[in-house]
């Protein structure tokens, strides 16, 4: 889905934990996340802590949508 997406013109931005099968489908611009049940927190840490998870994902995830990439690419979580 990723891939007819950007076909059509929309800029992706993946976000997901299971890297290598994003890669394998074929997303070009993937953003590591958590977990499966919980893809941008962690409800074993405090709330503090879950609001700066979320938003250093969401961020490298907005930075990576204007990002100009030739080939695939996983971003660091900053």
């Amino acid at each position: 889905m990723v891939k007819e997406l950007e076909k059509a013109g929309f800029p992706i931005v993946q976000m997901c934990n299971l890297i290598p099968v994003a890669s394998t489908v074929g997303a070009n611009k993937i953003v590591p996340t958590i977990s499966i049940p919980y893809p941008l927190g962690d409800p074993a840490t405090s709330k503090d802590a879950q609001w700066k998870l979320r938003l250093s994902r969401v961020k490298t995830a907005l930075e990576a949508l204007t990002d100009e990439i030739t080939e695939q690419k996983v971003y660091a979580v900053k």
